[in-house]
């Protein structure tokens, strides 16, 4: 990679605003509202759920958008493209709130369409934003790119539920239709300026053979050994990161008899931690750079079986119950959580490019679709199991050990399939001949 294509730390910051876009749109369905629609309109929360359950399975798509641009050559397209869907499905969603009260059934479809055009818009820009990141960021700044780029997505979450909550009060439809089209303008105009001139010029792109349908491009992808391995790491791994989502609160309100206001704080907690996380992780990665501790290996695997450890610990918890230093476990399951996440992501960004031919789009969404396949599979395996273990089991606190125990299982699994991941990448090189770097290789012992 050259000089002249590497980016710094402030292209990264700017490429990071669009994962807060996405942030931001994304927040305002599941907390704004998904609130308006469970309480001010006395919707069941199942409604709204499946709503954003649905918009994660839409992006099984995304190995499709990104070979769309693979074969175009240019991400950049694709990302503000993807952004603008994202703002009109959001808009859709508020203007189809606004249509419930009278008109259940065809508000309910146009949410639908809604929420389908904010997952296709994720999975096109969020795609091809990590795929240009991977190559424009030199291997040993991918992963406080990565951390970067996910603390400036936390912040998006953040920024646009307080704003929001604060222009919608007092809360009427056409003023949350308002507030929602003015933060879709908003995050449309910031991404367009973020990406501006940042893919560099048009034959510095490679670009793949436009005759390759997007099945065999597809089916080339899944034949290579290491492409598919980290597929079903990301699917595992996310698998169990996001079962805890649904199952943390309840867990804490029924066995340890917290509130709705501390099980709350404790999800922040959790989530706190895992900023925490990202943070070392990135921090190591710079300061260690031909360390152990600087490889992606040690970390993916470490924070996986740190993850595990920390569900196990929750399952000792839920036995002792209100004795046990709760607190400090979920802030020490969210460190373990975000250093392996935020390793994982800078594994992603270093692979995307190892493999036959320009399936960098391809290969990306391909992980992509793992992860939001998890994401969407993951609040119901976690909650299913719960109530199914409390429906058999005589006690609470025995039927969330259970669910602690096959998270912890995931984690286990995870970390072994991470294991076989990494050895693959340790001896090839890049097609442009370089060797790979030590962040994802074994490291050496003599």
């Amino acid at each position: 990679m050259s000089g002249a294509r590497d980016l710094g730390w402030l292209g990264i910051v700017r490429l990071g605003l669009v994962q807060a876009s996405l942030g931001a749109i994304v927040v305002m369905t599941t907390s704004v509202m998904n609130r308006v629609m469970v309480v001010e309109l006395a919707l069941p929360a199942m409604l709204p759920g499946a709503l954003v359950a649905w918009h994660y399975i839409v992006q099984v798509l995304r190995p499709r958008l990104g070979h769309g641009s693979d074969v175009g050559g240019r991400r950049t397209p694709w990302i503000i493209g993807g952004i603008v869907v994202m703002a009109c499905g959001g808009v859709g969603v508020a203007f189809a709130i606004t249509l419930m009260a009278q008109a259940f059934w065809l508000g309910l479809a146009i949410a639908l369409v809604g929420f389908t055009a904010i997952g296709v818009g994720a999975g096109a820009a969020g795609t091809s934003l990590l795929v240009l990141l991977a190559k424009r960021v030199t291997p040993v700044r991918r992963p406080a790119a990565a951390t970067i780029v996910w603390l400036m997505m936390f912040a998006g979450f953040v920024v646009t539920a307080i704003t929001t909550s604060t222009l919608i009060n007092p809360y009427t439809p056409a003023r949350l239709l308002e507030v929602t089209s003015g933060v879709a303008c908003f995050v449309v105009l910031l991404s367009i300026a973020a990406v501006w001139n940042m893919e560099g010029e048009a034959s510095e792109v490679a670009v793949a053979p436009a005759h390759v349908p997007f099945l065999v491009a597809l089916r080339e992808v899944w034949s290579e050994p290491q492409a598919r391995l980290f597929a079903q790491f990301v699917f595992v791994s996310m698998l169990a990161y996001s079962a805890q989502e649904l199952i943390l609160d309840p867990f804490a309100g029924r066995v340890f008899e917290y509130s709705p206001s501390a099980s709350t704080k404790l999800s922040g907690i959790q989530h706190g931690g895992a900023l925490v996380g990202m943070i070392i992780v990135a921090v190591a990665s710079q300061v260690m750079k031909n360390s152990r501790f600087a490889s992606m290996r040690s970390w993916t695997m470490g924070g996986c079986a740190a993850s595990a450890v920390a569900a196990l610990m929750l399952v000792v918890a839920a036995q002792v119950g209100a004795g046990w230093p709760l607190v400090p476990t979920v802030f020490f399951l969210g460190v373990a959580n975000g250093s392996f996440a935020v390793a994982a992501i800078g594994s992603m960004m270093q692979m995307v490019s190892q493999g036959a031919g320009s399936r960098e789009g391809v290969r990306m969404g391909m992980w992509g679709a793992a992860q939001a396949v998890a994401f969407g599979l993951g609040g119901l395996f976690a909650t299913g199991t719960s109530d199914l273990a409390q429906a058999l089991l005589p006690s609470a606190s025995s039927a969330y050990g259970v669910v602690f125990i096959a998270e912890a299982g995931l984690f286990v699994a995870a970390a072994l399939l991470a294991a076989r991941v990494f050895p693959v990448a340790r001896s090839k090189t890049t097609k442009a001949g370089r060797a790979n770097s030590p962040i994802i290789a074994i490291p050496s012992r003599g």
